[in-house]
């Protein structure tokens, strides 16, 4: 990794945080996923195939995440951007690996992000007070100063530099030294990440389906979905074309021409 890749994955750490520049859609709802980030830094650094794969994993695993009230336990796109360039830069060929890397750095760029995220909200005080001060005196400018400005200048300092002091004190080190960090981790400590990684996948799943699950007969179509794909071999469009037609045929069947219910349960 270079210093430039570097720069940049940490501006997309910024870019991506709620209240940043481009804003809380732009930034924390696209910018943030692991999918969107994932790809950002596959394309920064030459290597998307992989990156879509880590980030894929990242994705299952924060499915069901909410942060309520604004309470954050992991910082997603910190340990999305941090753990994805981090096994890109040490990147040997070998996939488990990777992905052990992978857990790795997003753990301590997640954690560290949820510094930054109380870090940012204990400095947005001053923000605050700039506002109501604003809003006592009739400014409209020092206002817009307290949430454009300075929440943006805060914002940055709190993301993008630590990002940056991350990367270029492992990723871009390592890589001017010809340390690979990756043939430093015991491969019993790989085989305990790729588990660990694989249960959080798991368990990001099951969250989502049981906010998608109301009924018991919706498992059953959980299952056929999951025999299709493993055993019958269809990819993943070939289902969905499947799953749209019996969704059609149900819908017509317990609606009726004119579009009225018939009085059967669905």
């Amino acid at each position: 990794m270079t210093i430039f890749q570097a720069v940049l994955i940490a501006l997309f750490v910024y870019l991506a945080s709620i209240g940043s520049v481009v804003g809380n859609t732009i930034g924390w709802y696209d910018l943030g996923r692991p999918l969107v980030a994932a790809f950002i830094v596959g394309l920064i650094m030459g290597n998307v195939p992989l990156a879509i794969t880590l980030g894929l994993l990242l994705q299952l695993a924060n499915l069901g995440s909410v942060t309520p009230g604004g309470a954050l336990s992991w910082d997603l796109s910190y340990a999305t951007y941090i753990g994805v360039a981090g096994a890109l830069a040490f990147d040997n060929g070998d996939v488990t690996a990777s992905i052990a890397l992978m857990w790795v750095f997003s753990t301590i760029g997640g954690a560290i992000g949820v510094a930054m995220w109380n870090l940012t909200y204990g400095f947005d005080l001053i923000c605050n007070r700039f506002a109501t001060k604003g809003a006592e005196n009739a400014n409209p400018k020092l206002i817009a100063f307290a949430n454009a400005g300075l929440g943006n200048i805060i914002g940055f300092i709190c993301r993008f530099i630590p990002a940056l002091i991350i990367l270029i004190t492992t990723a871009v080190a390592g890589s001017r030294s010809g340390v690979n960090v990756a043939e430093l981790i015991p491969a019993w400590l790989i085989t305990v990440l790729g588990t660990f990684g694989g249960m959080m996948a798991a368990l990001g799943m099951g969250i989502l389906l049981s906010f998608l699950m109301k009924k018991a007969w919706h498992f059953c179509l959980f299952l056929l979905g999951f025999i299709l794909v493993v055993y019958f071999s269809l990819n993943t469009m070939a289902v969905a074309v499947l799953a749209t037609i019996a969704a059609v045929i149900y819908y017509t069947a317990i609606t009726g021409k004119d579009g009225k219910r018939t009085g059967r349960e669905a």
